[in-house]
């Protein structure tokens, strides 16, 4: 008895061809930076408060607690000159 596969057909068995083998390199595959790595923010313009690494990048930047960044982004949004001017006037009052 044989199988067969979803549409009823016997699956086709491939083997391997032995004067074109395939080989695969075992080094590790570097690493690409991509537009969420924590080299920078999201969007320069705008803080994504859901976004751990928005947080991260831009407590750091204004040198404030994620905490603080978020209670500030409450009260004054998350267009980033606000909450620049915001950060400064706190820290200078």
């Amino acid at each position: 008895m044989s199988h067969t596969n979803h549409n009823g057909n016997r699956p086709v068995e491939t083997i391997a061809d032995p004067e074109n083998p395939i080989l695969a390199d075992a080094a590790p595959i570097a690493h690409k930076p991509g537009p969420h790595d924590a080299s920078g923010p999201h969007n320069p313009k705008e803080i994504n408060p859901k976004m751990s690494a928005d947080i991260a990048y831009w407590s750091k930047e204004f040198g404030i607690t994620g905490e603080r960044l978020h209670e500030i982004i409450r009260v004054h949004g998350t267009h980033v000159d606000k909450v620049r001017a915001a950060v400064h006037s706190h820290k200078t009052a």
